[in-house]
């Protein structure tokens, strides 16, 4: 759980920078779909200024062909200049009809129409503006009309016809002209202005006469009946889609025991099995609503599907429910390639992380053995490496994760961003301690320490703090920052191999022999638990005091963590052994009258025959009267 929350905090920190990435791919696309509308709307009105340039020219060749007409056969160079000029004009048309083609040709790769569509079906596209009117203004106008006049019982079909005028071609009703045709218009069909009228006048024509033979009372009356038929199928299917659940759950009731243990994992009983029958039923009733639901949804759109009139509202309530998933399932079909980008990135990242993981093996098995390299730092390295994989590996993917695109994916992860990034400053400079920690080897799982003024046994160490029970059965938490900044004493590094000493200090009188002292100190020890025989214990005299020597004893122990019960068991040993030789442990001060001439030094440093020297008396110098009495 612990590298979970270390992975999620770094992982989140570098974040923001796979975001901006992202920001700055989506600022091009909109710099791009912004370009992309600049252009549209160049072309278009390039199409619309060579448009009037062609009609200005018609008008032009009409007054040519008229003069050349009035002229006599006699006016020949005159008519020889006039045709020049009408054959100018025939090739400044064929080079801007050249021109319309190129530029439609590029529009149609970017651009979509607007669709005339008045009884639902799509009977053409309209592309071009025409005057004032946009494309939109057009598509939407010649919609109305053509369903004006199908609802207009005086309209006779055989009334709708063609008319060929010097610009347009016409498609009109008595003086009703439904739509004019321009060669632009004929352009983006790739076909004569002529011959795109007799197809709209047909497509025109068909769906009018559909639509009246589909609202006529016979057939209104079929669509009542088909109506009454899915309305009673509906309350059939609903019916019995609550029986079936009914069944269902009276099944799951009644053999609940035998089928149904709960849900347990290891000893723990997550779901007992009175919460997972109630889950069950649950989930149940959720599943038949929204069968019941889905059902009558989709009943409407049929029943408003079989009358004309109501077929554009069948076709939205079916196109809110097949819209979405046909658009799950085109996403899903769309980001199949990011799906299998994203799976053999996958797949690499675990072949790299099975060999990393085998080199971590092999060195703490010390198989593999690197100069330098400790066999301890394996496991710690790999997490480090492991940590910094997911990283590279979440700045990777996350181009290809779906809605990362998403101004609100991208907001709420700059959010978190910042918010792991400003507030775990205190928690990245522990990281960073237990990190130099692991790698300063101060001290591993198990060893007795002291850290500051708290000593005891590590029983954890994680990137953030390290736990320490002390002798009472204390647990302290010391972030990792502060150990780093402190010093460290370890008891335990090298006590396996050469030994912890072990050491405390008495004071004993200048009237005992020091190797009396030294002896029965080297005695206790060697009876005291957990102390090496070998080496032996030795005794340092670190001082010699007015009244008293202090005397050192130190022992080798191999068992630092047992520290407390040692030196406890040594110091009884001590007064036992001094005791049962009748050597007094005595460091206090006192006041003692004797003999000032009796030497200090031990009886065993003095011969046989040694007395104490008698008083020696000046009376001169007592008193002085007496001297000079003398003299």
């Amino acid at each position: 759980m612990k590298k979970i929350n270390a992975i999620i905090i770094l992982c989140w920190m570098l974040l923001p920078i796979a975001i901006m990435a992202q920001r700055k791919k989506d600022t091009l696309a909109l710099h791009t779909d912004s370009a992309q509308q600049i252009y549209i709307q160049q072309q278009a009105n390039q199409l619309k200024q060579i448009e009037l340039e062609r009609q200005a020219d018609s008008l032009k060749k009409i007054n040519l062909i008229l003069a050349l007409q009035n002229f006599s056969a006699t006016n020949t160079q005159q008519k020889q200049a006039l045709q020049q000029q009408l054959d100018v004009l025939k090739q400044k048309d064929s080079l801007r009809v050249a021109v319309q083609k190129q530029k439609i040709d590029s529009l149609k790769k970017i651009m979509h129409g607007y669709v005339v569509a008045p009884f639902g079906d799509t009977l053409f596209t309209v592309y071009t503006s025409l005057g004032s009117f946009s494309a939109a203004d057009r598509a939407n106008a010649i919609n109305n009309r053509i369903q004006a006049l199908a609802d207009n019982y005086n309209f006779a079909v055989d009334s709708l016809s063609i008319v060929d005028n010097e610009s347009t071609v016409d498609i009109v009703f008595h003086d009703l002209v439904l739509m004019s045709i321009t060669e632009n218009d004929a352009l983006w069909e790739n076909m004569g202005k002529l011959q795109l009228a007799n197809s709209y006048w047909l497509k025109i024509k068909t769906a009018i006469q559909n639509y009246r033979q589909e609202t006529s009372w016979q057939n209104i009356l079929k669509q009542i009946i088909l109506a009454l038929i899915v309305i009673v199928v509906l309350i059939f299917v609903v019916h019995y889609v609550i029986k079936l659940f009914v069944k269902i759950e009276t099944n799951i009731a009644s053999t609940h025991h035998a089928r149904i243990q709960g849900v347990k994992i290891k000893n723990y009983e997550l779901l007992s099995v009175e919460q997972e029958i109630n889950l069950i039923k649950s989930a149940l009733r959720i599943i038949k609503w929204i069968i019941i639901f889905i059902a009558i949804y989709l009943a409407f759109p049929l029943v408003f599907g079989i009358f004309p009139w109501t077929k554009t509202i069948a076709t939205k309530l079916l196109s809110y429910f097949v819209d979405p998933l046909k658009r799950i399932l085109l996403g899903i079909w769309d980001y199949l390639p990011n799906l299998i980008t994203i799976i053999v990135i996958l797949f690499v990242f675990r072949l790299v992380l099975k060999g990393i993981r085998y080199l971590k093996n092999e060195i703490e098995k010390g198989a593999l053995s690197i100069p330098g390299f400790y066999a301890d730092w394996a496991n710690p390295s790999y997490q480090i490496v492991r940590i910094l994989l997911f990283a590279f590996l979440l700045i990777v993917i996350f181009p290809y994760l779906p809605g990362s695109n998403s101004p609100v994916f991208r907001g709420v992860s700059v959010f978190l961003g910042v918010l792991f990034t400003f507030g775990s400053s205190g928690s990245l400079s522990n990281i960073i301690a237990g990190l130099v920690l692991t790698y300063m080897r101060s001290f591993k799982l198990g060893d007795r320490t002291r850290i500051a003024d708290v000593t005891g046994d590590v029983i954890e160490k994680t990137l953030l703090v390290t736990r320490i029970r002390t002798i009472k059965n204390e647990i302290i938490s010391i972030p990792n920052a502060t150990i780093l900044n402190s010093h460290t004493i370890n008891y335990s590094s090298d006590a396996p191999e050469r030994g912890l000493i072990v050491h405390t200090t008495i004071t004993i009188g200048y009237d005992t022999p020091w190797r009396q002292v030294h002896a029965l100190l080297i005695k206790a020890a060697l009876a005291t638990t957990y102390v090496e025989k070998n080496p032996e214990p030795f005794v340092l005299q670190t001082s010699l005091n007015d009244f008293y020597v202090s005397y050192q004893i130190n022992a080798y122990t191999k068992q630092p963590n047992k520290q407390a019960e040692l030196y406890s068991l040594l110091h009884a040993n001590i007064q036992d052994t001094f005791n049962e030789a009748g050597v007094e442990i005595m460091s206090a001060h006192y006041t003692n009258l004797r003999d000032g001439n009796q030497t200090t030094i031990p009886s065993d440093y003095l011969p046989d025959n040694y007395t104490a020297p008698g008083f020696k008396v000046n009376t001169e110098k007592m008193n002085p009267d007496n001297a000079k009495n003398k003299s």
